[in-house]
């Protein structure tokens, strides 16, 4: 607890279980700067924070990385971050939109887009 209320960006290197903890959450995202109550649910707190800070997805448990709701307001904030997204969100083609990464008019003239076409332009953004 001592160490997420110095940063808490510190929170990334915590376990999956920690990162679940409603007090040591609270505590993170307070530091980080965002206006949080204590009633409000982890994924309440999580949102806060990714639309402060799209960095912030990086302090995300699995599950809320791989909440579209979360991985997009993180992604609207800071495009780069949708690196963090998981289950396969970072192929999601809404979300490379919203992250830049992605022009919906270079790719009609395919009949449909590749993954390995997302995949580079993602990767070229890290």
């Amino acid at each position: 607890l001592t160490v997420v209320t110095q940063d808490g960006f510190a929170l990334a290197f915590a376990s999956e279980h920690l990162k679940n903890d409603k007090d040591l959450v609270f505590a993170a995202v307070r530091q980080m700067g965002c206006n949080v109550e204590s009633q409000m649910s982890v994924r309440e707190m999580v949102l806060e924070a990714v639309r402060k800070d799209g960095e912030a997805l990086h302090c995300a448990t699995d599950n809320l990385r791989a909440d579209k709701e979360v991985v997009m307001a993180a992604v609207k904030q800071k495009g780069t971050v949708l690196k963090y997204a998981n289950d396969g969100l970072n192929q999601d083609p809404e979300l490379l939109k919203a992250a830049g990464l992605f022009d919906e008019d270079e790719h009609k003239k395919y009949d449909r887009p590749e993954k390995a076409t997302l995949s580079v332009k993602f990767s070229l953004a890290e």
